[in-house]
């Protein structure tokens, strides 16, 4: 199993952590991983995307132009990561901050209202990891309990009283992802 993933959308959207949370918990169930930043030097609202590889064999080169699955968080991402994905694979897109959707036959598409469910669990910081529970009920890349491990790493201890509430919104993406029969 290798999967290579893109993940893009504001700086402020949790683009960056989801990956870094992807990467840990592959990690930590003993895959190859590669976890690579890019972003704009705005600290919030500007551009963000990473790319994240994980794998059961050594991965010879992090860099790769095309990917087994996108996660685009908001329209700019939407439009210039579109092509990005391969024939066969999973464009999983914020569908609350898409105006002009996906035109691509040849993929899966699968829009997730994870703004409208942060909101519900009254933290809206919690958007991306909606995203990412829908993104591995989809994929299996890996479980849920390894990104839970992977959160105590990722997030500073201060935050760690939301653990709970990350995985309600893990779970609800899982759900989401359930319900929605892709395009």
């Amino acid at each position: 199993m290798k999967h290579e993933l893109l993940v893009a959308g504001f700086g402020g959207q949790g683009v960056l952590s989801m990956g870094m949370t992807l990467a840990y918990a592959g990690m930590l169930e003993g895959k190859e991983i590669s976890w690579m930043p890019s972003y704009g030097p705005e600290m919030r609202g500007g551009t963000a995307n990473c790319i994240v590889i994980v794998s059961d064999a050594k991965i010879s080169s992090p860099i790769t132009t095309m990917f087994d699955t996108v996660i685009a968080l908001n329209q700019p991402s939407l439009d210039k990561f579109e092509h990005a994905v391969k024939p066969g694979g999973l464009l999983l897109y914020e569908s609350t901050n898409i105006i002009t959707l996906p035109t691509r036959t040849d993929i899966q598409l699968l829009p997730i209202a994870a703004a409208v469910e942060a909101t519900k669990l009254k933290n809206a910081k919690t958007m991306n990891m909606v995203v990412l529970g829908a993104f591995l009920e989809r994929t299996h890349v890996v479980e849920v309990g390894g990104v839970m491990e992977a959160l105590k790493k990722v997030l500073p201890e201060r935050y760690h009283h939301l653990l709970p509430l990350n995985e309600q919104a893990l779970r609800r993406g899982m759900e989401l992802s359930r319900q929605c029969v892709p395009a």
